[in-house]
């Protein structure tokens, strides 16, 4: 008795399964929940910016410098990525592959000044459990590391699917989501930079 052959699973769907439309729609909405998500974060360092607990103030902790050479790198990123995305656009898999990992790498620099800032504070005694000024600055800068640290762990899988599958129509919707979901990453951190760090220095 011959055995009946078993087709190989495909784990990798070449055919349209769902409205182009519905992504990008699905994908903003999620934007809109992180807005507020960290609306809220902004909203609680507002109330809890001032209440130092007779510890240290932003003044006393924040080195400009090293923050404003973080912030550099972040928006480098944002850059790189935009040349990707005209690479993209040209069909170059080489080259937007080349400028994803661009990207890639202002990021995990982003993130190591990050976890070095974070590291020096708490060396220095000012850990989160310090003050509600030190628990709300943890919390909404930590929680926009988080995010990128998601958005790099996202932005490797896709330079795999690019590299293993091209740049194919649903590989380059993917792309157009982790940009939307990057520059906003962009955009919150101005805001940090400018609410948290600017305005708490010299506020």
């Amino acid at each position: 008795m011959q055995l009946q052959e078993t087709e190989k699973p495909e784990f990798y769907l070449k055919e349209e399964h769902h409205p182009e439309g519905s992504t990008m729609l699905g994908f903003w909405l999620y934007l809109m929940s992180d807005c507020l998500i960290f609306a809220v974060l902004f909203a609680t360092h507002g109330v809890l910016g001032r209440s130092y607990a007779a510890g240290p103030s932003p003044a006393d902790l924040f080195d400009l410098p090293i923050v404003a050479i973080n912030t550099s790198m972040l928006l480098l990123s944002s850059i790189t990525y935009g040349f990707a995305m005209l690479q993209m656009e040209r069909n170059a898999r080489a080259e937007t592959l080349f400028w994803l990992a661009v990207t890639g790498v202002f990021g995990a620099i982003f993130l190591a000044l990050e976890l070095y800032e974070f590291n020096h504070l708490i060396h220095e005694g000012a850990g989160p459990t310090r003050s509600a000024f030190l628990s709300s600055f943890f919390t909404l800068v930590g929680t926009h590391g988080l995010h990128v640290t998601f958005g790099i762990i996202w932005l490797i899988t896709l330079m795999v699917q690019v590299a293993k599958h091209g740049l194919t129509p649903e590989n380059k919707r993917r792309l157009m989501c982790l940009s939307m979901f990057w520059h906003f990453l962009d955009v919150v951190w101005i805001g940090v930079f400018s609410f948290v760090y600017l305005m708490g220095v010299l506020g």
